[in-house]
């Protein structure tokens, strides 16, 4: 498949997830309206390239007990995130971007990856790019680590953690949202 058919193919597959996915609250239908709005208007709204603003695709990576979620310390941010970054030429499907940016960023092989979003997060990255200003407009998804759980670093964190979900890092809201709506699937133990 040559690069334009799979951003054609791409962008056609967060279209389509995007309208199917129902948003567990009012804040996030705003930014279902908000992305799917982004992309009707940009072609290219997946893209790096797209300024200021571009979907990227991140994964919430579980312990296969449901008990530990596994966060990167990223070098640029300095923060603790959930595994992920941008859709790159080749990928097809926004899921298949989170997995395998999650892959990539912790060497962690057999990731069983639910295809339906888990959240959505816009946040500015003032890094990205040379002329920085860029939102992020991030899909997050879920995954269950089957295998070791030995994560290996990537060039692009200064660490990696599995931390108790209970105690996650920084602003609370977000996890508490995004595990609320992973027991909602069962996907974690209450």
């Amino acid at each position: 498949m040559s690069a334009g058919s799979s951003a054609s193919a791409l962008h056609a597959d967060a279209v389509a997830v995007l309208r199917a996915w129902v948003p567990p609250s009012a804040a996030q239908e705003a930014l279902r309206a908000r992305y799917l709005d982004h992309l009707a208007a940009h072609p290219d709204g997946l893209s790096r390239d797209c300024y200021p603003d571009h979907l990227t695709a991140s994964t919430l990576v579980l312990s296969a007990d449901g008990t530990h979620a596994l966060l990167t310390l990223h070098a640029k941010a300095g923060r603790w995130f959930q595994l992920g970054g941008h859709c790159e030429p080749g990928d097809t499907t926004l899921s298949g971007a989170a997995r395998r940016e999650a892959e990539e960023e912790s060497g962690l092989a057999g990731l069983v990856l639910d295809p339906v979003p888990l959240r959505l997060d816009e946040h500015e990255v003032p890094f990205c790019g040379p002329r920085g200003g860029v939102h992020h407009l991030d899909v997050w998804f879920l995954a269950r680590a089957t295998g070791p759980i030995g994560p290996t670093v990537s060039p692009e964190s200064l660490a990696l953690r599995w931390w108790p979900v209970e105690s996650l890092p920084g602003d609370p809201r977000p996890w508490a949202e995004a595990l609320a709506s992973a027991r909602a699937r069962r996907s974690v133990d209450s």
